[in-house]
């Protein structure tokens, strides 16, 4: 455990929870269960223990980051381009990025109330299924080779340089790229990218998508405990596409519920357990913040980079 994270400092839930005293809910029960995935679990305790001391020092890096701004800006002698302050947030499948960028965005919105908050996840950075059955990687989405870098580092250039972009959009429902429907940023001051795929660089490419980033999160738990968040939300994705035909888990509701469990374990060994000891896991430590869960989706404890 040392040796993984030689270059953090761990601290406990109870250390970190003090780092923020103010005790005023700043979000309701509805508005928190508005932005939980399906299957995860958090509390108003966790905002407050976990999320706004995150804020905090969310707001000590925009800080940093705007005073070397404008001290490059004067060193150059020219005006600074209004840049947005961008968070990555990468982790397994099934690991609970969906609901920690959705209750990130909620909070920033609340506690920066005249700043432009958006949100982007890599999904929609995805090769369309047709592309990666022509490739013959279909079989491998979610890997490295399935998603189109350039397009994202692009995404990401632009955006850095405070000018308009668009991003492609992803349904889970179809499973696929959503056809000529994009997603439009403009100028935010907060971005916040999500996808397993974010710390990580496409072969032959000098550059990483987390080289934008202006401050990283990454989503942390025992992989015996992840494999169990993958099955339940698994399950609770077949009730929902239980009598929805355009769902592309209802496919898996027409045989017998042992064949499809059967079906969802075998695409966790063969792909997302792969997908994560290979290409996800390894780059856990290009992270400023590692939050780390317990088998309930708890925090338990925090590494912070030095």
């Amino acid at each position: 455990m040392l040796n993984e994270f030689i270059n953090f400092q761990k601290i406990s839930r109870k250390t970190w929870q003090r780092l923020h005293q103010e005790t005023t809910p700043l979000l309701t029960p509805q508005e928190l269960e508005s932005v939980k995935s399906l299957n995860d679990n958090i509390s108003l305790q966790d905002v407050n223990d976990i999320y706004l001391p995150l804020i905090n020092l969310i707001r000590i890096y925009k800080k940093s980051i705007e005073d070397l701004a404008f001290s490059k800006s004067i060193f150059l002698q020219r005006s600074d381009v209004k840049r947005p302050f961008i968070i990555g947030i990468s982790g397994s499948v099934a690991v609970g990025k969906s609901t920690t960028s959705r209750l990130l965005q909620l909070l920033l919105k609340r506690i920066f109330p005249d700043t432009y908050v958006e949100l982007v996840t890599t999904d929609g950075f995805l090769f369309p299924n047709e592309v990666l059955k022509e490739r013959g990687i279909l079989n491998r989405k979610g890997f490295p080779e399935s998603y189109n870098m350039p397009l994202l580092l692009n995404f990401l250039d632009t955006i850095k340089n405070g000018d308009v972009a668009k991003a492609p959009s992803y349904s889970h429902e179809i499973y696929d790229i959503v056809p000529d429907h994009f997603q439009k940023i403009s100028q935010p001051d907060f971005l916040i990218v999500e996808g397993i795929n974010v710390f990580q660089t496409s072969q032959n490419e000098r550059l990483y998508v987390n080289d934008y980033f202006d401050f990283s999160i990454y989503i942390d738990a025992d992989v015996n405990h992840i494999e169990n968040w993958y099955f339940e939300r698994f399950e609770a994705l077949l009730d929902l596409a239980q009598y929805d035909t355009s769902n592309y888990y209802h496919r898996f509701t027409e045989i017998p519920r042992a064949e499809a469990l059967a079906i969802g374990k075998n695409t966790w060994q063969s792909i997302n357990l792969i997908n994560l000891e290979d290409y996800i896991e390894p780059t856990r430590n290009r992270a400023d913040v590692i939050l780390h869960k317990a088998h309930d989706h708890k925090i338990d404890y925090l590494f912070l980079k030095k």
